[in-house]
Formats: structure tokens, C-alpha cells, sequence
């Protein structure tokens, strides 16, 4: 996979299309480790086929100069003068959502897969405070599966079509900074912004009970699920698509 700096991103950028019945919105997703927007292009061409808009961000995840406040202005900038988009922040991007909604008006956040972030902690400390390493190792033991820190296609890509798969793995390696780490934390509770809270019933690195008790402790909500691992946006960009469209339609008849 490619990173690519300044930010890169896939803009749908559609006209309103006459079979869309719930008013136009703007999708845009955050991606988490490595930063990059090709993992979220089909599930923006499934949007695009729906008349929707959509963006996939790539984040400067590379750069040790670049940390979430970095990663943050690379979405407002993407985001221009669309008015109140949906974020669907996945993964680490769960510490860049709110940085973004405390600089532009927000419709709704999506938590795909995230990190969720308490007041005043770091992403680094978040693994510990959360029980992570535990909730990961409990689950492969159910499943009968060892912890491999270096099985990136077992942990990630278990449930990704072969064909999807490869085409991941020609963008290249991908690397993440250890930069946003470290970064200072937000010391204010999470945005008073509607969010949902998303989880791959399958996901091996962030398991799906782990996730539902984090969403539960820290923002109250109850996690939705989807069939799928911690990359629902290549396995099943189609049923993922259904789901924000599910959120779209509810928000708009709130």
C-alpha cells in the first residue's frame, strides 16, 4: 500500500442521484496505522454507484514530523467547504476523529474498528489502560489460534478475497510513524457529535467483545456488528456501505 504527502484522497464528488431518497451527504473516511486511503476505494465506489460522495484520505502516517493534529488538518483540508460530512474514522483513526470535530461541523461519527480514546490518555497508553493484549490473546485462544504479532495476513486480512488481498499487498509496504504515540492528549470527553459505534463480529486484532465492553465503558453505546475482520472495508465494502447508508437514513429522519 502507498502513502502519500501531502494527502491524497479519492473523491467520488457526484450529483445527487435520483434514486438517493435520504438528503446528500458527504462520506469521509480516516484510515488508522499506515494511513491509507486505497483501503477504503471500494467501498467509496460502492457509495459512488448509490449517488453518494465519498473521500478516502491518505494520511501522512510515514512522516515522524506528523502526529494526529497533522493527520486532522489532511481531513479538514479534504473536506474543504462540504458541509457536515459523516466521518468513518477505522482503527487508530479513532484518535483523529475527534481532533477533526472540534474544527468543522460534523454530521455523525462512525467508529469502524476504533480506538476509542478516554480523556487525557495517549494512543500509547490506550493498549494497556483497555486490557488489549489480554482481550487479543483470549479470543485466538477460542479460536484456537496462537498471537502472532508478525501475521499480518492472519490477523488483518483473514477474511479479504485473495484477489483483494494482492491487490494490497502490490501498493507496497506501508509505515507508521510512532510520532502520533506520543502525542499529547485531548483532555475533553468525546465530541457531543451523534456516533455509532461499528465492529467486525471476526476481528482478531480488536475482538469483538473487547470492542462492544470499550464502546460501552467510554461512550455508553451499544457496538452494532457486521460478519467480518478488522478490515470490513475490503472484505465487505458492500454490506459496510448498507450499514452508513442504514446511519445516513436514521440521521436524516431524526
Amino acid at each position: 500500500m502507498r502513502i502519500a504527502t501531502p494527502a491524497r484522497f479519492f473523491d467520488s464528488d457526484l450529483r445527487e442521484d435520483p434514486h438517493v431518497t435520504t438528503p446528500d451527504c458527504t462520506y469521509v473516511f480516516i484510515p488508522g496505522a499506515g494511513g491509507s486511503g486505497w483501503s477504503f476505494s471500494f467501498v467509496v465506489a460502492e457509495l459512488e454507484r448509490r449517488g453518494r460522495r465519498a473521500i478516502a484520505i491518505d494520511l501522512p502516517a510515514g512522516d515522524d514530523g506528523a502526529g494526529f493534529d497533522a493527520y486532522a488538518d489532511a481531513v479538514v483540508a479534504a473536506i474543504g467547504d462540504r458541509p457536515r460530512p459523516v466521518l468513518v474514522a477505522s482503527s487508530l483513526a479513532g484518535f483523529t476523529a475527534p481532533r477533526v470535530c472540534a474544527r468543522v461541523p460534523v454530521a455523525l461519527v462512525v467508529l469502524l474498528n476504533a480506538m476509542i480514546p478516554a480523556p487525557g490518555e495517549t494512543a500509547g497508553a490506550w493498549w494497556e489502560a483497555t486490557g488489549h493484549a489480554e482481550a487479543r490473546a483470549e479470543q485466538a485462544a477460542r479460536d484456537g489460534r496462537a498471537v502472532d504479532d508478525g501475521d499480518i495476513l492472519g490477523d488483518f486480512f483473514h477474511d479479504v478475497p485473495p484477489d483483494v488481498t494482492a491487490e494490497a499487498m502490490a501498493q507496497g509496504e506501508l509505515r507508521q510513524s510512532a510520532t502520533p504515540f506520543g502525542d499529547a492528549p485531548l483532555g475533553t470527553p468525546w465530541p457531543d457529535v451523534p456516533t455509532r459505534v461499528l465492529v467486525g463480529r471476526d476481528d482478531r486484532f480488536f475482538p469483538a467483545a473487547f470492542q462492544r465492553r470499550v464502546a460501552q465503558e467510554r461512550l455508553g453505546i451499544a457496538a452494532d456488528e457486521l460478519p467480518g475482520g478488522h478490515l470490513l472495508a475490503l472484505s465487505r465494502p458492500g454490506d459496510l456501505a448498507d450499514r452508513l447508508e442504514r446511519y445516513w437514513a436514521e440521521m436524516a429522519g431524526a
